[in-house]
């Protein structure tokens, strides 16, 4: 992240959202008005089945999209393959799971590009469009930067698939916990979109590989606010506890807790595995959404109306950075 913001500060007035705090994607303004919403994301499988792992992958990238308000319109596939060590099958299989994501988001696949290396990488680079004065008017979408104190968080996806995965690799998970898991991962966070920007909310960031307190930290820190957890209230998929209990922490889990050194505070009495499952680097997690009070019934109705769980899991206030409690 410090690479970044040695980068040259870039002034074009078309641009809207670049990567001054983290947002989810960048925004800038077309000729007509609308603004064009663009992303990327690509990783190595989180799970066995080709076809999963491609739909969870597409179903990651458009949920930067979805996180910004935006409608997904395009979408071109990342892929890194090794054609020596595997059958063209797999392949297939995988780019048929990310189809149909792109598909169900109402989106084009353009085409892509594909690399010849060791082991197997799968995204998208995509595209949405925000329409002229959709939400405040400015264009920008729902950034990361708009939660106040006195507004309530909600999660719309349970936690725990980094720790569910690693255990996975390693053998010690039962397939009805992955098979679980992999739906949870594989579902696009459309709905929500649509409950979000229906109820007006004007903060949202998705939880992904920093973990809900990595990116409600990017949240505080754009939003000049502090954002609360307490512990209990962290909803959790099957079978993560014990994972976390049992050592299979992901990998990103660790890395997170050690950039937020400086900006969290851990209350006396949470324990560790609540602690790692704030922490878990998540795969296509849920929407992050900070409502005021007064609209929170307004959210959780079209949530509901949608079919999305409305997980309160903290609440905004003054000051900085996150905290367990």
């Amino acid at each position: 992240m410090q690479v970044l913001t040695a980068l040259p500060k870039q002034t074009d007035p078309r641009l809207l959202v670049g990567a001054d705090h983290f947002d989810d994607a960048g925004v800038a303004r077309l000729p007509d008005g609308s603004s064009l919403v663009q992303s990327v994301d690509f990783f190595p499988p989180v799970v066995d089945d080709p076809w999963w792992f491609g739909r969870i992958a597409a179903a990651n990238a458009l949920s930067d999209l979805y996180a910004m308000g935006a409608v997904p319109f395009s979408a071109l596939n990342l892929v890194v393959f090794n054609t020596k060590k595997l059958p063209m099958e797999v392949l297939q299989r995988i780019l048929e799971g990310g189809a149909d994501a792109v598909a169900e988001a109402g989106a084009m696949t353009l085409g892509g590009h594909s690399v010849e290396d060791e082991g197997v990488k799968f995204g998208l680079a995509v595209t949405g469009l925000i329409a002229a004065g959709t939400g405040d008017g400015s264009g920008r979408g729902v950034t990361n930067g708009g939660a106040r104190p006195g507004d309530v968080l909600y999660l719309t996806k349970r936690l725990g698939t980094g720790a569910l995965t690693t255990a996975a690799k390693a053998g010690k998970l039962d397939d009805e916990l992955i098979d679980a898991a992999a739906r949870q991962m594989g579902a696009l966070n459309k709905a929500a979109a649509e409950a979000m920007v229906a109820a007006g909310v004007q903060a949202a960031t998705d939880v992904t590989g920093f973990g809900l307190l990595g990116h409600a930290s990017e949240m505080a820190a754009a939003s000049d606010v502090r954002l609360v957890f307490p512990a209990a209230q962290l909803p959790r998929l099957e079978g993560a506890d014990w994972a976390l209990g049992k050592g299979l922490a992901s990998g990103g889990t660790k890395r997170s807790l050690e950039f937020l050194a400086d900006r969290l505070t851990i209350a006396d009495g949470v324990g560790k595995v609540d602690m790692q499952l704030a922490s878990d680097s998540e795969t296509s997690g849920g929407l992050l959404l900070a409502v005021p009070e007064d609209r929170a019934a307004a959210l959780e109705a079209e949530l509901g109306k949608r079919d999305v769980a409305a997980l309160v899991v903290g609440r905004v206030e003054a000051g900085a950075g996150v905290a367990l409690e």
